[in-house]
């Protein structure tokens, strides 16, 4: 562990319902909530306001609706949490060219590599010059911890929020760790946390107490001495660059399982076409399609095919899917469906477009790109207008979808950057009213492309 405290974790606050709250002026200083919204939905984020009513992240929401009833409840939106998650890591990579992301709204930095901080005054001034410019940036606030170690900088972002900066001196970690429950450390679960009760061991102090001898005992030589390294506050851990994704994958969890076997199909096709425009959008390619299908009973089967080479096409990746398909018995019903593709590449081998047989009957796009020409969807899904999505009127402007439902849709007139807006409702098949792009948060930022 170093001597200085040049290791940052950043930690955006509340990421996904902050990102509601700035783009929603009528959401401000209220409760929000974001997740899936049907029956089986779980809580994604929950903003502080409505952890108030005991409100928190991976809750069922039938039982977060039940604590906070007047609450806003969105879908989330990946696409824009994405796009501005990328305007806050080009900010850490800014600093230091190690950045190791953790998630889309948290990181480590390690100052001291990009020469941004050598000790506790310069690592302070770019703590708070980084939460400053991420707020200019973004509108959004951010949590840093600073400290010698990753574990001490994780714990001090955890004790800054929300939108604070916390910075651990150097010689001050034993005593800081000493009152603070085991599973404050890295590994400690619930399952190793009630065993170490168990033995009479809650605060870290006790752990160290324990000594290694009887860690290693009790957990398994790897674990004890790693948790009493940990207990005496060393942790040598590097911050690690990020590393290349492995596979590129989408999948849909369905609110009422899915027992038509035609509609499975075309389930499988849609999600394909979703893995080709990830796939596309960054840039790669791959030769290993994977098809996950959770079943009613919550078994979950995992099926795979590798290609001759990478591809980016979506004939052949929907065709190697629906050939996956055929081997898994789906007459119970299927609560989950996922399309991915591994073994990526950066290039295509062109050869493959003979893997593709076309399917009779289908008619070959102008382009050669048949995605739509397969299975054109009778509605765009954004017609479903999701509580939460941006929408166009071509008389009243930018707006977002409060809710919908008995074939109408309610609307709330606002931008990022207006006064709360007033709310009109439509019919659901209303001409003048169209899907639209989420705008940018701060006014003259473009936001990157996700």
């Amino acid at each position: 562990m170093r001597n200085a405290p040049t290791i940052l974790h950043l930690d955006m606050d509340a990421f996904f319902a902050s990102v509601e709250q700035a783009s929603k002026p009528s959401l401000r200083g209220k409760a929000v909530i974001v997740g899936g919204l049907g029956p089986r939905g779980v809580v994604a984020t929950a903003s502080y306001e409505a952890r108030v009513f005991g409100v928190h992240s991976a809750m069922p929401m039938a039982q977060a609706r039940r604590l906070a009833p007047n609450a806003a409840y969105l879908v989330p939106r990946f696409a824009l949490y994405r796009s501005v998650s990328d305007q806050v890591m080009a900010l850490l990579r800014a600093l230091s060219p190690l950045v190791e992301p953790l998630s889309l709204d948290e990181a480590f930095v390690d100052l001291e590599a990009g020469g941004a901080a050598w000790d506790e005054e310069s690592a302070l001034l770019a703590g708070t010059k980084l939460r400053a410019d991420i707020r200019a940036a973004t509108g959004l606030t951010g949590s840093v911890g600073l400290a010698a170690s990753k574990m001490l900088a994780k714990i001090a972002s955890e004790q800054a929020k929300p939108d604070g900066l916390v910075i651990i001196e150097p010689g001050t970690e034993r005593e800081l760790l000493g009152p603070m429950s085991v599973r404050t450390l890295p590994g400690v679960g619930p399952a190793t946390g009630d065993h170490l009760r168990r033995a009479g061991i809650t605060t870290v102090e006790e752990l160290a107490e324990a000594g290694e001898d009887e860690l290693v005992r009790m957990l398994g030589k790897a674990h004890g001495h790693a948790l009493y390294a940990m207990a005496l506050a060393r942790d040598d851990r590097p911050v690690v660059a990020e590393r290349e994704a492995k596979s590129v994958s989408v999948e849909d969890t369905y609110d009422v399982d899915i027992h038509d076997r035609l509609r499975v199909g075309l389930e499988v096709q849609r999600l394909a076409d979703r893995c080709v425009r990830r796939l596309r959008g960054s840039g790669l390619s791959g030769r290993t399609i994977v098809l996950k299908v959770r079943r009613y009973d919550f078994s979950t089967l995992t099926r795979s095919e590798t290609l001759r080479g990478p591809t980016d096409d979506p004939a052949v990746i929907r065709e190697a899917a629906a050939r996956l398909l055929e081997s898994v018995d789906t007459t119970g019903g299927v609560r989950l469906l996922g399309v991915g593709v591994s073994g990526l590449a950066d290039y295509t081998q062109e050869d493959l477009f003979a893997q593709a047989a076309q399917p009779s009957g289908a008619a070959e796009a102008p382009d050669g790109d048949v995605a739509e020409a397969v299975e054109p969807p009778p509605e765009p899904a954004e017609r479903q207008w999701r509580a939460g999505y941006d929408v166009r009127h071509a008389e009243y402007g930018h707006g977002w979808v409060q809710g919908s439902g008995l074939g109408r849709v309610t609307v709330r007139f606002e931008t990022p950057q207006s006064e709360p807006g007033r709310v009109r409702t439509f019919l659901v098949d209303d001409p003048d009213l169209e899907p639209a792009e989420p705008l940018p948060l701060v006014e003259g930022v473009v936001e990157t492309d996700a």
